[in-house]
């Protein structure tokens, strides 16, 4: 049975998507804020998200950054709004579809449906990534190096990210361009070469001989944890959710 998180603040709004989902057999989740539908997302791991832009706290465009560090859910948008600015912004942020208030039961479960139909299996980050060095958790988005926090920016952390979880294979520029800056065509690979430099820099790494960031000529770069540790996941939840 597919498993749907519902995020609305609305609660007639979230009551009627909730009843319409069941009876057509979809496990269904609900919250009605922002940070509390984050850490949904984190402890259930939906096979879809519903998610309100209009939230309370954290709104859903930010809901959404979040979820990205997350896993690649689908995630269907909705809005009061019904500009075109809006709908760009909230799939550029990577929504895969977004509906506009009021909608029609129906055209609502047929979105849900193609979204699910299309949908591979969602892939989920680790809960946490501690290498005895480095230590990620990307529910609170906490990066700590030898005890020391060190504060990152959204396009930073995803880049970081991803090196961890691939530690020890090389990903080349195109591949980091088009997972963390979600640009697929390449463009700007410069970006890369001087955001490593600022992350090298950040996390006290600034010696490109000895930084576990390590550049690997004409392909990209990799990350080589710490040859005293090993990679461990951490099961619970640390942090605070919020920037």
């Amino acid at each position: 049975m597919p498993r749907v998180l519902v995020v609305e603040d609305d609660p007639d709004i979230a009551r009627i998507v909730a009843l319409l989902l069941a009876r057509n057999n979809y496990q269904v989740d609900r919250a009605s804020e922002g940070r509390a539908g984050l850490r949904a997302v984190y402890d259930c791991k939906p096979d879809l998200v519903v998610l309100d832009i209009g939230l309370p706290g954290m709104d859903g465009l930010s809901v959404l950054e979040r979820i990205r560090d997350l896993g690649d859910v689908p995630v269907l948008l909705l809005s009061a709004r019904d500009q075109e600015s809006d709908k760009i912004r909230g799939l550029r942020a990577g929504a895969d579809d977004y509906l506009t208030k009021p909608f029609t039961t129906g055209e609502l479960l047929a979105r849900v449906e193609a979204l699910l139909r299309r949908a591979r299996p969602a892939q989920w980050s680790e809960r946490v990534y501690d290498d005895g060095s480095l230590k990620i958790d990307p529910l609170s988005r906490l990066v700590h190096v030898d005890d020391r926090e060190v504060s990152l920016t959204p396009i930073e952390f995803r880049l970081l990210s991803m090196l961890t979880r691939n530690a020890g294979a090389t990903l080349s520029t195109g591949q980091l361009l088009a997972e963390a800056w979600e640009d697929p065509t390449g463009i700007g690979a410069e970006r890369v070469k001087f955001t490593v430099l600022r992350l090298r820099r950040k996390l006290g790494w600034d010696d490109s001989a000895t930084s576990p960031i390590e550049s690997v000529r004409g392909i990209g770069y990799r990350y080589r944890p710490p040859l005293r540790t090993r990679p461990r996941v951490e099961s619970g939840i640390s942090g605070r959710p919020g920037r």
